[in-house]
């Protein structure tokens, strides 16, 4: 499943852009270290505790947006990258789901209102998060239910692009079998991923191949590391074991080469358009219908309310005219009643004089 096919992903941009990344995982899986290795910069600082009996002490789940400035082959870059401490650190994690959605949809809303102003503001910027990076844990398994819930409830609203972090702690062959679980575990509950769409009759050869490339390797297997290691005498981002040295930068090693090219060069103008066309339009004509409909049931409530009234109004009315009627009949029974009392004392005076006779 992915999202729908947009046009021009492969635009050159020479004035820079600006584009915003969410960073999405449980704790321990790797997602300060590769924010940090993707900007090449200490942007997010490591997690400090101060008091140590205080450690085990969840927190609940942040949303902290960090920019920074990057310079890629020339072009200027204002990446905001989205972190999101404490999500699934809680036994339940309903409230992450919410904060998360929540931060994504007021994006939406915030342009929305923007495009309602007569006069709008040159200053204003565009937070929409383009897409969001899912870390999923090297459990050599399969997808657990929250990586599932998670991934269901955010693909109408961003694009989702799922991770495995901390890939070096599994065998090629177990990576390899684990990519695989995943993507039949996504297939089969049917989640809308970015899974780098191409159209073979509309695209050229390159990009055909290009995407065709990426999409074989979701998820992407990744490794972060911010320290430098000497390796044949040149200085390389990796990590030093026992048994050798893993490369952040070789792709023989893991997918982050790829997939930061992807993000902040090849596919960042289709993420772009693909959340101003497709999401974003949806997100909109749902929040419009939903405002039209309870415009409609404000109307219909109001015109319930209306007939309501005029009912009450009938029935006080119809009571009025049956109190009167019955007052009417009460004094015509008492006036038939006086006269037949008349009647009776006349005749009893007629009798009486023709007995005096």
């Amino acid at each position: 499943m992915s999202h729908p096919r947009r046009p021009g992903n492969r635009k050159n941009v020479k004035k820079g852009f600006q584009f915003t990344l969410m960073v999405v995982g449980a704790s321990g899986l790797g997602r300060t270290t590769f924010i940090n290795t993707l900007c090449d910069a200490e942007v997010v600082p490591k997690r400090e505790c101060e008091e140590p009996e205080m450690a085990h002490i969840e927190e609940g789940i942040k949303i902290k947006p960090y920019t920074v400035e990057l310079d890629e082959d020339g072009v200027k870059i204002s990446l905001t990258v989205v972190d999101t401490p404490g999500f699934g650190d809680m036994i339940d994690n309903e409230y992450c789901f919410q904060e998360i959605l929540g931060y994504l949809e007021q994006q939406y809303d915030d342009i929305l209102s923007e495009e309602s102003r007569i006069k709008r503001n040159r200053r204003f910027r565009d937070n929409r998060v383009h897409a969001l990076l899912y870390f999923i844990a090297p459990t050599g398994h399969s997808l657990r239910e929250i990586d599932i819930e998670l991934m269901k409830r955010l693909s109408p609203r961003i694009n989702i692009i799922p991770v495995i972090g901390k890939s070096d702690s599994l065998t090629s062959g177990e990576l390899a079998d684990f990519k695989k679980r995943v993507m039949e575990d996504i297939a089969h509950h049917k989640i809308p991923i970015y899974n780098f769409p191409y159209d073979p009759e509309e695209d050229d050869d390159e990009t055909v191949e290009e995407n065709s490339e990426l999409r074989s390797l979701l998820p992407f297997a990744l490794i972060g590391c911010e320290e430098e290691v000497t390796v044949n005498g040149r200085k390389v981002r990796g990590r030093q074991y026992p048994w050798g040295v893993v490369e952040v930068d070789n792709p023989q090693h893991c997918d982050f080469v790829k997939l930061r090219y992807a993000l902040l060069s090849s596919h960042f103008q289709d993420l772009k358009e693909i959340t101003h066309d497709y999401l974003y339009e949806n997100y909109r004509t749902e929040k419009l219908s939903r405002s039209t409909d309870s415009a409609s049931d404000n109307d219909s409530g109001e015109e319930d309310e209306h007939s309501r009234l005029k009912e009450e109004q009938f029935k006080k009315e119809e009571g009025k005219l049956k109190e009167i009627e019955d007052r009417v009949q009460r004094e015509l029974k008492e006036k038939q009643q006086e006269l037949w009392t008349k009647e009776q004392q006349l005749m009893s005076l007629e009798a009486a004089q023709v007995q005096v006779q």
